[in-house]
């Protein structure tokens, strides 16, 4: 994968996250929000990110995988998707910079 389709990818994430987002808004004017129903609509950026990168996490090498490890312990432990995502693209520069 090259540096260009992964700048690609990350901003498909961003604009998926954002479009879920604002239908999850749009849709609650005419639904009754259930804590069930809210549950679901935290957790569909999220899903939609994950996807995205295990597609690229399958079909990548040593870089994507130790960015993609990388991500998921910077999220788990700071909460913060976005952070974690940057992160993981800085882990993938500097693991194609050393060769990997």
């Amino acid at each position: 994968m090259t540096n260009v389709e992964f700048s690609i990818l990350l901003l498909a994430m961003a604009l998926a996250a954002y479009g879920c987002r604002v239908a999850g808004f749009l849709a609650m004017r005419y639904v009754t929000i259930t804590p069930r129903l809210e549950a679901a609509l935290r957790a569909t950026p999220l899903s939609v990110m994950a996807g995205i990168v295990a597609v690229a996490a399958m079909r990548g090498g040593p870089a994507e995988w130790i960015a993609s490890v990388a991500v998921l312990i910077l999220a788990k432990l700071t909460g913060q998707d976005v952070l974690a995502a940057l992160f993981g693209v800085a882990v993938i520069a500097l693991a194609r910079w050393v060769g990997l």
